[in-house]
């Protein structure tokens, strides 16, 4: 990927904070268990924080950073994690500083190269770095195969996704990864949500909004009327799943 950073998500930051899947604390537990120091962590791309919170949990302090200045206002609030608004590619970090650096689905949009150089810069020796995406969710079999038509490769929004989005699709396989890496597995993450709260999230993804903006209409009413008649009562909540896919190594 080229570089400028592209803001797909400030317009929407509040909605962005409290409509995203979390992430399962066995993930950070696991990484408190690979990462030899607890002094200092960066999360990068960090949006909300909720990967910043997770692990402030097991890190002294956290630097979570993001090139949106809006999403860093409607970041989740710790002790422990320090705010920080500047590039994924020109991170303002001290050299061999960081003993973790995360990224929770943000890697697909940053300029590998480049971010690399940083990580390496930045990282003390043995220290590691975690990036993970998670895939479309699962419902039930029926919701699933309606709400599919929205996915990456579905009929309806295939042509409204940005190109980085196949990365995600291909669970981070594709990307190039230049360090030692450590055998993880895959993580789940399980929310309970009405269908208004699929919505929600829904219309955060970036495929939504270019849909809406070059057509003026919401793509999301092309599938409601039958994912509704599926769902039953609309503030019943059923089980809503992400497998979480994450690639994992030792910076230097």
């Amino acid at each position: 990927m080229s570089g400028g950073f592209i803001d797909n998500f400030s317009t929407h930051s509040k909605e962005y904070s409290f409509s995203r899947p979390t992430y399962p604390d066995s993930l950070f537990e696991l990484l408190n268990t690979v990462t030899p120091q607890k002094n200092l962590a960066w999360d990068c791309a960090t949006g909300n924080g909720q990967a910043a919170i997770g692990l402030s949990k097991y890190f002294k302090k956290v630097i979570a950073s993001d090139a949106s200045k809006n999403q860093i206002l409607h970041g989740f609030r710790r002790e422990n994690i320090e705010y920080k608004v500047f590039e994924a590619e020109n991170a303002e970090l001290d050299d061999d500083s960081v003993d973790i650096v995360t990224v929770a689905q943000g890697l697909h949009w940053f300029d590998f190269n480049k971010f690399y150089s940083n990580v390496k810069r930045i990282g003390k020796k043995d220290g590691i770095i975690a990036v993970w995406s998670y895939d479309m969710h699962k419902i039930n079999p029926q919701i699933d195969k309606i709400t599919n038509r929205l996915d990456v490769d579905g009929e309806i929004l295939s042509s409204y996704w940005d190109k980085e989005a196949k990365y995600v699709k291909e669970r981070y396989k594709t990307i190039t990864f230049p360090f030692k890496e450590i055998s993880v597995p895959v993580f789940k993450t399980t929310l309970y949500w009405n269908l208004h709260q699929l919505w929600d999230y829904m219309k955060t993804w970036s495929s939504v909004k270019k849909y809406y903006s070059e057509n003026k209409r919401d793509p999301l009413d092309l599938v409601k009327p039958e994912v509704k008649a599926l769902w039953g009562d609309e503030f019943d909540k059923k089980e809503v799943t992400w497998n979480i896919n994450m690639r994992a190594g030792i910076i230097k």
